[in-house]
């Protein structure tokens, strides 16, 4: 007889998503069929027009291996609260994201691999078994959400990619248009492109997700369309938006924000309520649209599937997780 024993973070899909959201994306999943049906029947091609007015619908079997502990994040919230420097410092840059034109959109994978590779994402998405997976999303100025995301594990592009034994490193970058995106006009101080990475290891682990779409349908422009990485058990910076490139290296990347301040943001930004930032405390997080206040975990509730990547480094404090 197989017992399946569940991590501890886990919970019922009825603990995990309250009854008015379910519903809601039932209605929504309706509404967009028409669209969905186009998007299918030219291979995801999904249109501008479909991408930035209402959406199209992107269907995908939930994967139930990874669950809640808290009820999502209400769409509209997540849509009107996002950190997206290249449109701007602040979280109200929904309109401003707007200018982004995700399709067509050309992937570059290069650096050590077998063969570099330039695909348009819905080729790449055409390529990829897409699901959904229910993910807290933390960030490092210590707010969280729930995200319904719909994409296909890291590990995948990996894979296709064929990099040689000599890569320790994915590189990613996110799209630098000056004429799209007036943050990266108006503020030329910062290090742009937006550059972020892994380790290989840290690339293969199943948490690591590529999203292009959530809540059912096509990932929004303000949440980093039309290609983004979701790292759960990371701080949310660490989580790329609008990826255009992904380099296979030996060398460790110098991420954005580690770039302007490594002491406040390191390459492995894991979250740990017993690290605080140089500014304020990580012991709590303030969950968006509730207004609660609960304990941060270590590495986010998702220490069964991540810790052991770090076994072996001795320093539990900025080494590790800064």
């Amino acid at each position: 007889m197989h017992i399946r024993k569940s991590p501890s973070w886990q919970l019922s899909e009825a603990e995990a998503t309250p009854e008015t959201v379910f519903l809601n994306r039932r209605q929504i999943m309706a509404g967009g069929l028409a669209a969905g049906a186009i998007a299918a029947s030219s291979g995801l091609n999904i249109s501008k027009a479909f991408a930035q007015e209402g959406r199209a619908a992107l269907e995908a079997d939930r994967n139930e291996s990874f669950e809640l502990d808290r009820g999502l994040t209400p769409e509209d919230v997540n849509l009107n609260y996002n950190n997206f420097y290249e449109f701007g410092s602040h979280k109200e840059i929904a309109s401003a994201a707007q200018a982004l034109d995700p399709r067509p959109w050309e992937i570059t994978i290069d650096g050590m691999v077998e063969k570099p590779i330039k695909m348009d994402v819905d080729d790449l998405m055409a390529k990829m078994t897409l699901e959904e997976r229910l993910y807290r999303h933390r960030c490092v100025e210590a707010w969280s959400m729930t995200v319904p995301w719909i994409g296909f594990p890291l590990r995948k592009l990996v894979e296709m990619a064929a990099p040689t034994s000599g890569a320790k490193f994915v590189r990613m970058e996110t799209f630098n248009d000056p004429d799209v995106a007036r943050g990266i006009k108006t503020q030329p101080w910062y290090p742009w492109p937006y550059v972020e990475g892994v380790t290989m290891a840290e690339a293969q682990n199943d948490l690591s997700f590529l999203v292009v779409g959530a809540y059912g349908k096509v990932v929004a422009n303000q949440m980093g369309a039309p290609l983004r990485l979701a790292l759960p058990w990371k701080y949310g910076f660490k989580s790329i938006k609008s990826i255009v490139r992904f380099t296979f290296t030996d060398e460790r990347p110098v991420s954005f924000w580690e770039q302007l301040q490594a002491r406040e943001y390191g390459f492995w930004a894991n979250v740990n309520p017993e690290v605080p930032h140089p500014r304020w405390s990580q012991a709590t997080e303030r969950v968006l649209h509730t207004g609660d206040r609960v304990p941060t975990q270590l590495f986010n509730g998702y220490a069964e599937q991540v810790a052991g990547l770090y076994e072996g480094m001795d320093d539990l404090g900025d080494a590790l997780y800064r």
